[in-house]
């Protein structure tokens, strides 16, 4: 069967998660990823079972609050952090939570967490799919190592994983590679694009550097069935309609590359 296909509610910001949710069902996309951040909504197991509900919608995915600016989401303590995001992924009906790889600076966290992730797989039953993320870097091309055990996935044994196509930008890794690396553990994908400059960009994909297209066309040819989900970033966009048109234009891409007919 074909992937089904996403909108994270990244997608929308500054707008909420409720906005998230209307436009994911306005325009035909399959399910929507939570991403537990600063909006107070994303944060409430209660709310987004009610605008999964409201919407005719299923959450393919709850992404856990790990970016800098979500530190102090659910508490400061890293592993209560992800427990919850698994009662949240249990409670709503997903089956993923995405994780980003610990900062370096989070030395316990760090030291156990190729095994504490197995270990909550086990104990809560549902998929940690760990994120490639990438080197800090200004202008020039050396980069600062700030994640570990690493940024790259393929290189520690977690059962699922996730491929970011704006983050393999900016370490510039071939994401084609980095899945065949990864074989069956590669659960999740966030369809984007980079143009492989420093910045986290979040490009509709098929506006940047990272064969998105070629990228999805080997999905289909290995048979991936996991979830794909659009993951841009729409901030820079001036009215509702701007933002509307690259939402569509990331679905109508993810369709047209993984042969998925509209619904």
């Amino acid at each position: 069967m074909a992937p089904r296909i996403g909108l994270s509610t990244a997608s929308v910001y500054p707008e909420s998660s409720a906005h998230a949710f209307a436009y994911a069902a306005e325009l035909g996309y399959d399910a929507v990823e939570v991403m537990v951040g600063i909006d107070a909504l994303s944060q409430q197991t209660s709310a987004v079972t009610q605008l999964a509900e409201h919407h005719g919608l299923p959450v393919s995915a709850v992404h856990a609050p790990c970016l800098l600016f979500t530190q102090r989401v659910w508490g400061t303590e890293p592993w209560g952090k992800l427990q919850r995001s698994a009662d949240m992924a249990r409670e709503v009906g997903a089956e993923v939570v995405v994780v980003h790889p610990p900062f370096r600076w989070q030395r316990e966290y760090a030291r156990d967490f190729v095994n504490g992730i197995a270990a909550l797989e086990n104990s809560t039953g549902v998929a940690f799919a760990v994120e490639n993320m990438y080197p800090w870097r200004a202008s020039s091309r050396r980069g600062m190592e700030m994640y570990a055990p690493g940024w790259d996935p393929s290189e520690e044994p977690y059962a699922n994983t996730t491929i970011d196509l704006s983050h393999a930008a900016i370490a510039a890794s071939d994401p084609i590679e980095m899945a065949r690396r990864l074989g069956e553990r590669l659960r999740h994908i966030h369809l984007t694009d980079g143009s492989g400059s420093a910045k986290d960009e979040h490009l509709v994909p098929g506006r940047g550097a990272m064969g998105a297209r070629t990228f999805l066309h080997h999905l289909v040819e290995v048979g991936f069935d996991g979830e794909v989900v659009v993951e841009i970033n729409t901030r820079r966009c001036s009215s509702r309609a701007e933002r509307e048109a690259d939402l569509r234009e990331s679905l109508e891409f993810a369709r047209e590359h993984l042969g998925v007919p509209a619904s």
